[in-house]
């Protein structure tokens, strides 16, 4: 690694990360005090952050490529969740130092991911302290389709975008708890990794699906937030429908892979529900999708606020769980 004294905050983010526009709205970027976009007409703006902390988020020898690349994915991930087109995005580093080989690697990850979604690079933050990345996406939508996550009814159906727990079984294949020469290894690293926001899906679901979340601390963390806080319902979720790869059910027994699933974070996936007179249009905005998401339950009526699990039409239940990711939860 090569350290320089030849950048400072004053530059370094023009130097590693301004690029050609993609866009045509992009009014003044990167180099000014304020980035201005224009907004189409009728639509409205969505704006998510996301944080990634070294020693929480990812270790020492997670590829900088990789970071850059996941630091965008993660909130894309949620304008997708919400039926958002990318549009623009900026960047916060807290660097503990300037490494010009850390920061080309990172910055090509994350430069190519906005090239290919579209999303320009406006604006951007420098200072000196421990590794950190923060990155804020802006997207847009038309006005009044945005979905939000706390619009389920009693009577929808649970739906999901692709495999769960491959994220969390990779994790534990780097750490030691599994054998690394696993043959499905590299494929699930690059799950970690390089997840896929469902974007175009997203989109598809304005107007389809009446609540959506993407899975990022767990899918029963995640499930709980599609509940209204003040409705009594409740979920019953059907383990046998859940999207498990090869790598996941080869690897592991069955409550260990149903644990997987249901608990680890990172997946990215989205996770909906559609009304029962919605269904044959999901059915038909999704027939062209090599991976079309997944009917795993049902949203019910009940003042327990409960998880059902049943496998195969008989009662399941899994060993004692976390539940999910919580940065500042006490188990």
């Amino acid at each position: 690694m090569t350290n320089t004294p030849k950048l400072d905050e004053f530059n370094l983010i023009e130097h590693y990360f301004k690029a050609e526009s993609y866009r045509g709205d992009v009014i003044v970027g990167v180099g000014d005090d304020g980035a201005v976009t224009e907004v189409p007409e009728d639509h409205q703006l969505v704006t998510v952050t996301d944080t990634m902390v070294e020693g929480v988020h990812f270790d020492k020898n997670t590829p900088p490529r990789a970071i850059g690349h996941k630091l965008v994915a993660v909130n894309l991930s949620d304008l997708a969740a919400m039926g958002a087109a990318p549009s623009w995005g900026s960047l916060a580093l807290t660097l503990p130092a300037i490494d010009e080989d850390w920061l080309n690697d990172f910055s090509e990850g994350l430069k190519e991911i906005s090239h290919y979604y579209e999303c320009d690079l406006v604006g951007g933050d420098t200072t000196r302290g421990p590794l950190t990345l923060t990155y804020t996406a802006q997207g847009v939508l038309p006005k009044g389709t945005a979905i939000r996550r706390d619009q389920a009814k009693a009577g929808d159906w649970l739906y999901v975008s692709g495999s769960l727990g491959d994220a969390g079984l990779a994790l534990r294949l780097l750490q030691g708890d599994l054998s690394t020469t696993h043959r499905h290894l590299q494929t699930l690293v690059n799950r970690l990794h390089y997840p896929t926001p469902r974007v175009a899906l997203g989109q598809l679901l304005r107007g389809v699906a009446n609540s959506c979340i993407d899975v990022s601390d767990g899918l029963l963390a995640d499930l709980s937030h599609l509940l209204p806080k003040h409705g009594q319902m409740g979920v019953q979720l059907e383990l046998d429908k859940l999207p498990l790869s090869l790598a996941l059910t080869e690897t592991l027994d069955l409550d260990d892979a149903f644990s997987l699933a249901l608990t680890a974070g990172d997946d990215y996936e989205l996770l909906f529900t559609v009304p029962e007179q919605n269904r044959g249009r999901l059915e038909t905005i999704t027939s062209h999708l090599k991976d079309k998401p997944v009917c795993i339950g049902r949203i019910v009526k009940d003042e327990q606020r409960e998880v059902t699990m049943t496998y195969h039409g008989e009662h399941w239940q899994l060993p004692d769980m976390k539940l999910g990711y919580n940065h500042f939860g006490t188990s």
